[in-house]
């Protein structure tokens, strides 16, 4: 079976998508590992093992 010609991404698609991968993981880890996540974290954890 043929496929289309626009059928899946080319380079630069790759690239553009794996920069934008890149900077939302690296936003993420910024927000998770702030002092005031850490600590809503930390008391979720701690109120659901009581």
């Amino acid at each position: 079976m043929k496929q289309p010609p626009d059928s899946g991404m080319n380079t630069a698609e790759y690239a553009v998508g794996t920069l934008a991968a890149v900077a939302f993981a690296g936003l993420l880890y910024k927000v998770l590992t702030s002092n005031i996540i850490q600590s809503a974290l930390t008391a979720i954890i701690q109120r659901a093992l009581k």
